[in-house]
């Protein structure tokens, strides 16, 4: 009766722990899939001061499905409308506030006078048919003065094909009188014969219309420099000024540069004018 019940408490002993085991086990293993769970989830954090939150599935343990989990923060996108702090506000100038900077009246009129005397070239030097009175006006200067061609010398058309020259009052000016000639843009090359100047005048060719053309780009160039340059010129006596500001500098300056770029456009627009008058497209 004695050992019936010794083996009876060791098989009971024996059971429980068995039963212990077992349970530990199943403890481990559930401990085991909650860490791989938060193993496989993930949170992505991004800089900003908004944020919005997703979940998704990526990937499957077991049973299981893990998820990553996001967290997006966008960055604040600047305010344009805002104005910089401390910014200087932008000054306008009208004409007469213009006119109080500078003489504009003056501009004006040293603009107007450049394109004016682009437009006299046009008229005596640039024509198909090159005419005793285009010669007759044309400028020399010499010895730091200007004269007409026909206050140094007589101009005569001898034949519809040639004018002659005769400079025998002033034969000291001759070597300037042939360089003016041929810088004319009349497209001529005189002859010299002692104090006498043949020049030929050239026929009506596609290639002398081309080459009234090209000169007619000259005579622009000339009076775009000259504008240019009473721009430049202006503008240097504006800075020289005292008690004007940097901002009111800036204006005037910007307005006398739009003032000459006008002219400017004037000019170019003459020009083409001219060149497809001279070429036949007009």
């Amino acid at each position: 009766m004695l050992r019936i019940t010794s083996l009876l408490r060791v098989v009971s002993t024996k059971s429980l722990e068995a039963n212990s085991a077992i349970i530990a086990r199943a403890s481990n293993k559930t401990n085991s899939s909650v860490q791989q769970n938060r193993a496989h989830s993930t949170v992505l954090l991004c800089s900003g001061a908004s944020r919005r939150q997703c979940e998704r599935p990526v990937a499957q343990v077991g049973s299981i499905t893990t998820t990553t989990q996001c967290v997006r923060y966008y960055a604040k996108g600047k305010d344009k409308k805002k104005d910089k702090k401390g910014a200087p506000a932008k000054v306008k100038i009208n004409d007469e506030q213009l006119g109080n900077l500078i003489d504009l009246d003056a501009l004006r009129t040293q603009l107007d006078k450049s394109l004016g005397a682009m437009k006299d070239d046009y008229v005596k030097h640039l024509s198909l048919r090159s005419t005793t009175g285009s010669i007759e006006t044309l400028r020399i200067t010499y010895e730091g003065k200007d004269y007409q061609l026909q206050e140094l010398g007589q101009v005569v058309r001898k034949n519809p094909k040639t004018i002659v020259v005769n400079l025998v009052s002033f034969p000291q000016t001759i070597p300037v009188v042939l360089q003016a000639i041929q810088r004319s843009g009349m497209n001529l090359n005189p002859q010299q014969d002692g104090t006498t100047l043949f020049i030929p005048v050239p026929k009506v060719t596609r290639e002398h219309r081309e080459g009234l053309a090209k000169n007619a780009k000259v005579l622009f160039v000339k009076c775009r420099d000259r504008i240019k340059d009473a721009q430049n010129q202006t503008i240097k006596k504006l800075k020289k000024q005292p008690n004007v500001s940097e901002d009111e500098a800036f204006q005037a300056q910007t307005q006398i540069t739009a003032i000459a770029d006008g002219f400017v456009k004037e000019a170019e627009k003459l020009m083409e004018q001219k060149q497809a008058e001279l070429l036949g497209d007009k």
